[in-house]
């Protein structure tokens, strides 16, 4: 067994506790290491050490909880693992900028901090081979684009950190943009009958740190509106990374993080790197299966 595997029972094992005692003496020996190297691949291998990984993914659940449940937010702090309501306060403001009582009274989405699948740090497949990852299928083809293909839709300027990783908490900038398409949605003419919703991702103006992110729908080549950006898709060959989960959630919320980390990963080592934006293509969900592609242009690097 590689060490990645140990971690990664131990990862599914909190996954399944979320609500019980979960002591680093019993992962590590689920793990089969000591208390002290336990801790020290676990920090290595995840980037937050066991007990900070703990509290976050209990923060997720709990922020789920709260948002579907009318429990006391004291109950829901103690059946996930919290001494106090002031403590479950304070770390829950700290990872999402609001407390638990103004989320309740408002659910705006949030970012959480993902349950990793850590052999997309180690596994590598060919093009066309799919890749299947506990609760996702990644695969990695080329496309070619005949004829460009046009998307208007709404821009505003987020920081990097909240699109790649899944390891960000906050509100969920990009999930509030794509609610407000779905309100004025009925505003953009000419849209194209099964056409693909679509986010592109790119510098434009955007400060350090930060780069613009356009969520829209495809319609009629030619189409402009006021109030609206336009992106046009160039007619090029791409690199598309696709990837399934189980339902659409699931897709947005983790594996999309998870199919950006594996992406890094594979350009790397296929010695390319991209041109100067990225898309995300969407597709219709069904009850069997949600599914997303990630459009890149690949560039060869120079060795």
């Amino acid at each position: 067994m590689h060490a990645w595997e140990s971690i990664q029972i131990t990862l599914d094992l909190i996954e399944a506790n979320l609500s019980e005692e979960i002591s680093i003496n019993e992962l590590a020996n689920k793990a089969n290491l000591s208390p002290f190297y336990y801790q020290r691949l676990f920090k290595r291998l995840v980037n937050k050490t066991v007990m900070e990984y703990i509290k976050l993914r209990r923060l997720a659940r709990a922020s789920e909880y709260l948002a579907e449940h009318k429990n006391r937010i004291l109950d829901v702090a103690l059946n996930f693992g919290f001494a106090s309501h002031e403590t479950f306060t304070r770390s829950f403001k700290k990872a999402y900028g609001l407390t638990p009582e103004k989320y309740r009274a408002n659910p705006v989405k949030l970012n959480h901090f993902i349950k990793p699948e850590l052999i997309l740090n180690y596994a590598m497949v060919d093009e066309g081979v799919p890749l299947i990852a506990d609760d996702i299928v990644i695969e990695v083809n080329r496309k070619t684009l005949s004829n460009p293909r046009t998307f208007v839709g709404i821009e505003i300027e987020v920081p990097i950190c909240q699109l790649v990783g899944g390891e960000t908490t906050g509100i969920a900038i990009v999930e509030e943009l794509w609610m407000k398409l779905g309100s004025q949605r009925h505003n953009i003419p000419n849209q194209i009958p099964g056409g693909n919703e679509f986010a592109a991702l790119y510098m434009g103006n955007a400060k350090e740190g930060n780069c613009m992110y356009m969520a829209g729908v495809e319609v009629e080549s030619g189409t402009s509106v006021e109030g609206y950006s336009t992106f046009e898709l160039p007619a090029k060959e791409y690199l598309v990374c696709g990837f399934e989960a189980e339902n659409f959630n699931e897709l947005v919320n983790s594996a999309v993080f998870k199919a950006d980390k594996f992406m890094e990963r594979w350009m790397k080592k296929h010695n390319l790197t991209t041109a100067d934006f990225a898309i995300e293509m969407y597709y219709p969900t069904t009850p069997e299966v949600a599914y997303l592609e990630h459009w890149i242009v690949p560039v060869p690097i120079e060795q």
